[in-house]
């Protein structure tokens, strides 16, 4: 499971959505993940789930790590779609029973909440999987420098914000190789109840800390070394809007348009 997460890597390629300029595809992002919960009907929500699969098909990345980056979260969408099944009442009752009551509103709450947090977390990973750290780390700093007028280490922030984002892979890759050591001298990491298995992490919880530690004081001397002064440097690579950018922001406004549209005229499907 540890090796199905996928978020923070990076998928090299030369699709549409690698050559748009980070600062947009972050605002893309946003907006995307805004327009998530403007969905009340089937309809926007099928206008949505196109928008994903479309997506996905432009950027070229494998559609094997399209699904790593569900995985993780399979049990978090089962659990909650579960719960809005069970207590989410309103609607046509479909079972009456002593203990549980199962009704189209509970059902539609659940489909409805599933099917955003898939498409919340692979737009999401888009967003990494086509873009550098740098590219990244220059769109953070540039979509935030307004905050300078508040005297906001803007430079740092982002910075700060990149690594973080680049080094979950490296972590888990981490997790695993302490997981196998540890497995290697015997230990017992599978087996027991959840006490004893929340007790078996401490020999991994605590080496990764220290790695993670040694790590962070590693890049911190490596970035001293090359003079990283943060503000004021200098950029081989400027960014620049071009028409594609405009274009893939017309396309994103037509989407949230069409969503607006879709509900007006279908109006919400949940009944309160």
């Amino acid at each position: 499971m540890i090796k199905d997460i996928t978020i923070g890597q990076y998928f090299n390629g030369n699709s549409v959505l690698h050559r748009l300029d980070a600062r947009m595809k972050i605002v893309l992002t946003v907006a995307f993940i805004v327009s998530i919960f403007f969905c009340k009907n089937f309809w926007s929500l099928g206008l949505m789930v196109l928008f994903t699969i479309q997506t996905v098909i432009i950027s070229r990345v494998p559609l094997k790590m399209v699904l790593k980056s569900i995985k993780p979260i399979a049990i978090i969408v089962v659990f909650t779609s579960l719960l809005n099944i069970f207590y989410i009442s309103g609607g046509t009752t479909l079972v009456d029973g002593r203990y549980i009551d199962i009704t189209t509103n509970g059902i539609f709450t659940a489909l409805f909440m599933a099917t955003r947090i898939v498409c919340l977390v692979v737009i999401s990973s888009m967003l990494t999987y086509t873009t550098t750290p740098t590219m990244l780390t220059d769109a953070i700093e540039k979509l935030l420098s307004p905050l300078k007028i508040f005297k906001i280490p803007v430079s740092t922030l982002a910075m700060m914000m990149t690594l973080a984002l680049r080094f979950i892979p490296t972590l888990i890759d981490e997790i695993d190789r302490i997981t196998n050591a540890q497995k290697a001298r015997g230990a017992n990491l599978d087996d027991g109840n959840f006490i004893q298995r929340i007790k078996a992490l401490v020999p991994i919880i605590v080496p990764l800390f220290v790695s993670s530690l040694r790590r962070a004081i590693e890049l911190a001397d490596a970035m001293d070394c090359r003079c990283y002064g943060g503000p004021g440097r200098t950029r081989m690579k400027q960014m620049k809007l071009r028409f594609r950018d405009f274009a893939a922001l017309a396309i994103m406004v037509a989407f949230i348009a069409g969503i607006i549209v879709l509900n007006y005229y279908f109006g919400a499907v949940l009944i309160k």
